[in-house]
């Protein structure tokens, strides 16, 4: 079978337009699709008929090819996804614009360059210019005198041999490195569109009555009456934050406070969004992710190999959902048996272990995260049937809590506040079994 359109090379997808490059997609992934679902799990080339394979060999060469374009036809999707997403954003920004001041002598630099007290300041800068951090570096009330004493005056004499032991031990300096746990990344929510948001709630109206009677007529006849209905849908914005008590001992420490805060905090708190946006259980205080928004569709693997199930999970995302999907959400160990895929006499499907191998699949960039549950991969139109509407950024704010004062600390709290919106379930499929 023939491919309507024709790619010999890396360089002829660029010059493709949206709807080609959707349909070479569509029957790459479905040849490949057919070539799998006839090699059966142990891959066997003897029973594919769709394509010529007369080994092992032949047949990885040949799906290695299809994916090589897929993977190719995937990043420009991605690419032209981009471009929609900054369209629409530059239009939204555009209505918001609408009837302000738009004189361009406004926005001119200022002569000497920018003020440096209205640069955005660092999550860490604006904890240590607070009222509550300088009021506890200087601890009204308290007096203190720096005494000339040498601490050679406090050494013993001996009659031993002066070594470290009795004298002075070696003076050690850290190096200024800090070694920081082993965290999750923050891989999802770079894949999700975000908008900013005023509102309290997200509110939108959804279609939830369709009915097109629409037929043929004869003349003088009468025209078939169809049915269209809405209903009002609601996103309660939600909020995540963490506190954190500091001592007055640790404040006298300024830069390493300030920039260990704006690094930490604010990635505890955007870390949380991050696996809330995938598998928040949508009881309030939680958001809503896309693994428990109900009326997702479910494709369970089976009897399929991995790269089948997830083929028929996108296949969901556009007949059921009626969209296009743009990622693949896929834990670490689900995807290593995607990797390690070989034919029936050994070879590798996804590319031989002295290479990297393509991070795609079905011609769909995979994201592995610890943040979808293992064994379900997560495969969905983020682009255009989801947002994260941002309510509020991370935000510090600085205060005593309880004894904090007559402790000697402060606390510092950060925070954010968002609303996810899976505005089409039906656009998201959970590939179980994996």
């Amino acid at each position: 079978m023939a491919f309507a359109v024709k790619i010999d090379k890396k360089d002829d997808v660029a010059t493709l337009t949206p709807t080609n490059v959707r349909k070479a997609i569509a029957e790459r992934s479905e040849k490949l699709h057919q070539v799998f679902d006839q090699a059966g799990a142990d891959l066997d080339p003897s029973k594919v008929t769709v394509i010529e394979a007369a080994d092992g060999q032949s047949l990885a060469l040949q799906i290695s090819a299809m994916n090589d374009e897929l993977a190719w036809l995937g990043e420009r999707a991605t690419e032209l996804d981009k471009i929609d997403s900054a369209r629409a954003a530059a239009d939204r920004w555009g209505a918001y614009g609408r009837g302000y001041d738009q004189d361009p002598a406004n926005f001119a630099p200022k002569p000497g360059g920018p003020d440096p007290e209205e640069r955005p300041k660092s999550f860490g800068q604006l904890f240590v210019a607070s009222n509550a951090f300088k009021a506890a570096r200087s601890r009204a009330g308290a007096t203190s005198a720096v005494l000339p004493v040498s601490p050679m005056n406090f050494l013993r004499a001996f009659n031993t041999e002066f070594t470290t032991s009795a004298g002075f031990a070696p003076e050690t300096t850290r190096t200024g490195r800090v070694v920081l746990s082993a965290q999750r990344e923050i891989e999802v929510l770079d894949a999700i569109p975000m908008f900013p948001t005023t509102q309290a709630a997200i509110v939108y109206m959804e279609e939830t009555t369709f009915t097109n009677n629409a037929a043929e007529r004869s003349e003088s006849g009468a025209y078939a009456e169809a049915a269209l209905a809405f209903t009002e849908q609601s996103k309660t914005v939600r909020s995540i934050g963490v506190s954190l008590p500091v001592t007055d001992e640790q404040l006298a420490d300024e830069a390493g406070i300030a920039a260990y805060l704006d690094q930490r905090l604010s990635f505890m708190v955007r870390q949380r969004l991050d696996g809330q946006c995938l598998a928040g259980n949508g009881t309030p205080p939680n958001i809503l992710g896309t693994l428990n928004v109900g009326s997702i569709n479910t494709q369970a693997k089976g009897g399929d190999n991995v790269p089948d199930a997830v083929y028929k999970g996108a296949k969901a995302v556009r007949v059921t959902g009626r969209a296009m999907p743009t990622v693949v959400f896929a834990h670490p160990n689900d995807w290593q048996d995607v990797r390690l895929l070989k034919t029936a006499d050994g070879v590798y499907i996804w590319g031989s272990p002295s290479e990297a191998g393509p991070a795609r699949i079905w011609g769909l960039p995979v994201v592995e995260t610890t943040a979808v549950t293992e064994n379900t991969m997560v495969v969905g139109d983020y682009q255009r049937h989801s947002g994260l509407h941002m309510r509020q950024d991370v935000e510090v704010a600085v205060g005593y809590v309880n004894d904090d004062f007559t402790d000697g600390r402060v606390t510092v709290r950060a925070g954010v506040r968002a609303a996810l919106v899976h505005y089409r379930p039906a656009a998201f499929t959970a590939v179980t079994g994996v």
